[in-house]
């Protein structure tokens, strides 16, 4: 679906934001893009959908660069931004202006959603608060049916009750013709919605791998009762000591999104080396 190969890009050609990054995204997933402020995620997103062009490397979605923005290829994919922008528009009239660019789009979907989102379908969507017209956006995202679906912080504005909303329509708008990313640096957002795990860091993906395989490779949590091998990573929490171990047995166990994602970006050694393995062992 996405095939990213030595990607070298920056806004300043003294301090590029990528440096040889590769990354490869399939069908029938829903990724989740996890890094630190200003790590690039947006922009990262952006080379995909070809609104931002490598100084070096492929990017490629659906077999086309995505850099020449064919319009076969653009009719395939929806890129959501961070900051929404609505017209002064009924959904209805948005709906007729827009959804003829996306063959797949199915408007008793749009409608579904909507009503799932609590989003009102006839008032003007620039009268509605930023929260109602991300809802909107979003719906009409999923709606549009394409094979690629890219979200960039797309929890932003939303509360409690809707970000639960959200997570239930996206797993249930998966297939396995569509791959979904998802960029936030809310990681909990993501918790028992995403199947993959990306993290960019440093300038380079440091991690790209399904919760599954990392469940099975690595236990997360306090130390057991006996335990003497020293964790690969660990901090204080107002549980006790919360850590990261190798997982021999195999039996898988719930991934700590966050706890791992504080692992990474602190350049930690013994876990970088594990995940080095993992990478080179066959799967389970």
């Amino acid at each position: 679906m996405v095939a990213i190969q030595h990607l070298r890009f920056g806004y300043s050609r003294r301090s590029p934001l990528f440096e040889g990054l590769s990354l490869r995204l399939e069908r029938g997933h829903i990724y989740g893009l996890l890094g630190k402020n200003g790590a690039g995620k947006s922009t990262l997103l952006k080379c995909m959908v070809g609104l931002a062009f490598p100084w070096a490397g492929t990017c490629v979605v659906h077999g086309q660069p995505a850099a020449e923005r064919r319009p076969d290829v653009l009719a395939d994919l929806f890129f959501l931004p961070e900051e929404v922008h609505v017209p002064a528009l009924t959904a209805a009239q948005f709906v007729a202006n827009t959804a003829p660019f996306y063959p797949r789009f199915d408007r008793a979907q749009l409608a579904e959603y909507l009503g799932e989102l609590e989003v009102p379908a006839h008032v003007q969507l620039s009268a509605l608060s930023f929260g109602q017209q991300k809802k909107f956006m979003i719906a009409f995202a999923l709606a549009a049916n394409t094979r690629l679906l890219v979200l960039d912080e797309p929890t932003n504005g939303l509360d409690i009750p809707s970000k639960a909303q959200f997570r239930k329509i996206v797993a249930g708008a998966l297939g396995e013709e569509r791959c979904v990313i998802i960029s936030t640096h809310q990681v909990r957002d993501l918790d028992a919605l995403i199947d993959t795990v990306v993290v960019v860091h440093e300038r380079r993906i440091v991690l790209n791998h399904s919760l599954d395989e990392l469940a099975e490779r690595l236990r997360f949590g306090g130390p057991r009762a006996g335990e003497t091998a020293a964790p690969l990573y660990a901090e204080a929490s107002v549980r006790g000591q919360q850590g990261i171990w190798p997982n021999p047995d195999g039996m898988p166990g719930r991934v700590d999104l966050e706890l791992l994602f504080n692992a990474l970006v602190t350049n930690n050694a013994a876990l970088a080396h594990h995940l080095t393995q993992l990478s080179h062992e066959p799967a389970l």
